[in-house]
Parts: structure tokens; sequence; C-alpha cells
């Protein structure tokens, strides 16, 4: 019993999530999520964003991602993206003709240098996205702003 409840202490701290691999359950609550933004704030990539996997169950995954920066424009042809809005602001552009799209037909993961048309959403806490399979789409975010959102990406059928 000693040797158990130092393993079941380690568990709860790296796991704290309190998702449990029994019932597949996971809660990210909001101030859980508040420390991940500012932990994201301070490793900002070259592409204007830094990102982590909250978890990967196979068939679907759950990101958090935070924009500093516009997005490159993207499309996955077999992957469903919905997304949560946790802080900042931003524009969703999406739909129209993705322009100089580069990426593999095998994988239906292409990404561009602009959008031509499609519509623009404006983004913010609270709000919640649905962008279907094949769609090109990309984040787009005023200087000096942010936009921090959950990802989650399911296969489409």
């Amino acid at each position: 019993m000693r040797n158990i409840l130092p393993a079941i202490a380690l568990v709860a701290i790296l796991f704290p999530a309190s998702g449990s691999a029994q019932d597949g359950v996971a809660v990210w609550r909001h101030d859980e999520l508040m420390r991940r933004d500012a932990a994201l704030a301070t490793s900002i990539g070259a592409d204007g964003s830094s990102r982590e996997t909250l978890a990967d169950y196979g068939n679907h995954r759950f990101r958090y991602l935070r924009r500093a920066s516009d997005g490159r424009p993207e499309q996955h042809d077999r992957i469903i993206d919905v997304v949560i809005v946790h802080s900042g602001r931003g524009t969703l552009l999406v739909g129209g003709e993705m322009v100089n799209p580069t990426g593999n037909a095998t994988t239906g993961e292409y990404l561009g240098t602009a959008i031509d048309g499609g519509q623009r959403h404006e983004l913010g806490p609270g709000d919640v996205v649905h962008i279907p399979a094949g769609l090109p789409h990309s984040f787009l975010v005023p200087e000096g702003e942010h936009l921090t959102y959950v990802l989650v990406k399911f296969p489409a059928p």
C-alpha cells in the first residue's frame, strides 16, 4: 500500500486534466487553460503560433493553439475541425479557393499562400466553429492581438 500511494500521486500530478483511462473522460478547466495559454504565449514560433496536444484518442484529437499572427491557409480533405475559442479575438476566413496549394493528395493535407474569396467570421471567447472537411480556411489575427482556441480534429465520414 505504501508503494501505490506515491504512484497515484504522481499520476495525479502528471495528468491534471482529470481524465481517466478507464472512462475516457477528460476535463480541461478554465483556470488550467489560462495557465496553458500563458505558457503558449512564451513559445510563439516562426509561424506566429504555439500549440500543444491536450489528448489523442486515436480517432479524434484535442489540441490547444495560440495564434499571435495570421495563420497560413490550410485544407484537410479527410478531417473535420471543431474550434472552441478560449481567449482573444480574430477572424476565420473559410471557403473560396486556396492560392498556390502545396501538399499531398495521399494525406489530403494542403497549405497555401492565400485564400481567394471565402467568408469572414469574427471570433471571440466562447464562439464555436465547425469547419467541414475539404474547405480552405485560415485564422487571421489583428496586429498586437492573439487568438487562443481548443481544436478538435475528427475524421470525416
